[in-house]
């Protein structure tokens, strides 16, 4: 059967119908890949959505569907999010995955002098340096919260003879107030300011140190970045479950949450933070063995790093 003029398809209707299927499906993708950019964004951190919207001012509704890339976006709550998190809007929009030191090298190109930033062009163009000093004795433990931070490393540096410092304790010192009067008055992205200035005080305390970070210092990457530069870092590992237990033993599920979600929400933590925690050069594993164990293999892998070295506590 002949077709009629009247009835032939508009080929360049045609493609403009597919061009259109095609930027809807882009859209779609857009919208879902940012939704899990903001939720990982909130799992690193150990926000629930909970508190992401008490702290934002939007309702959970709405951040639920922002991570499951449904409905449209409008830019202004998106900033509201991302402030919320003490997260650059530019690094939840960004399209593409980017290589995870870039976060560090733009923030370090931000403060850096024209002649350190003309060194480094020269390096990325094909330079090369290299450092034979001897590493320093300071180690951070990094790892969730119920790890044995603290616990393990100061039982470790008082066998060794070492400074033992937490760096919240040492925030909280400086700044004459606590973590959480902190995070009331300059919310998370205060927070995490102060932190990273007393690490780079840290970094120059004179003897052998032992330092106990807080679980979410991995979040930001120049932070992280720097003491991983300045400090032999350990990984103190262990199953959601240990983690859970010890945060209960301790009593600090009040600020926690005990609700039926709140392993589901750790586990979600513990799963974003893994990689992160991983970029250590050491890790002991702490998971189903006395504590006087997790002491030994701890004090074992400081000693193999620093080759048995006497560094005593400096006056």
């Amino acid at each position: 059967m002949n077709r009629c003029a009247g009835f032939e398809p508009d080929r360049k209707t045609e493609k403009t119908d597919d061009g259109m299927a095609g930027a809807i499906e882009q859209e779609s993708l857009f919208l879902a890949d940012l939704g899990r950019r903001v939720r990982h964004a909130r799992t690193v951190r150990g926000l629930s959505r909970k508190l992401l919207s008490q702290t934002s001012g939007l309702s959970e509704r709405y951040i639920a569907q922002l991570e499951s890339g449904q409905g449209n976006v409008s830019i202004i709550l998106l900033r509201r999010v991302s402030n919320a998190m003490g997260v650059r809007l530019d690094d939840l929009i960004a399209g593409h995955e980017m290589n995870p030191d870039w976060h560090v090298v733009r923030d370090l190109l931000g403060s850096a002098s024209p002649e350190q930033i003309t060194l480094a062009k020269g390096i990325l163009s094909g330079q090369t340096q290299s450092g034979g000093a001897a590493p320093q004795p300071r180690v951070a433990v990094v790892g969730l919260r119920g790890a044995g931070k603290s616990t393990l490393g100061r039982r470790v540096a008082e066998r060794l003879g070492w400074t033992f410092v937490e760096l919240n304790a040492e925030i909280e010192r400086e700044n004459a107030l606590s973590v959480k009067e902190i995070f009331a008055i300059y919310g998370q992205e205060g927070y995490r300011r102060l932190e990273q200035a007393a690490l780079r005080r840290l970094t120059e305390h004179p003897g052998p140190m032992i330092l106990a970070t807080s679980g979410g210092i991995v979040a930001e990457p120049l932070t992280y970045d720097l003491l991983l530069q300045a400090f032999f870092t350990i990984w103190l590992r262990a199953r959601p479950e240990e983690h859970m237990q010890r945060v209960r033993d301790q009593g600090e599920l009040a600020t926690t949450g005990d609700h039926p979600s709140a392993m589901q929400e750790l586990r979600a933590v513990l799963a974003s933070r893994e990689p992160l925690y991983a970029r250590a050069p050491a890790v002991v594993d702490t998971s189903d063995i006395p504590v006087d164990v997790m002491v030994d293999r701890l004090a074992g892998v400081i000693d193999t790093r620093f080759g048995g070295l006497d560094h005593r506590r400096t006056a």
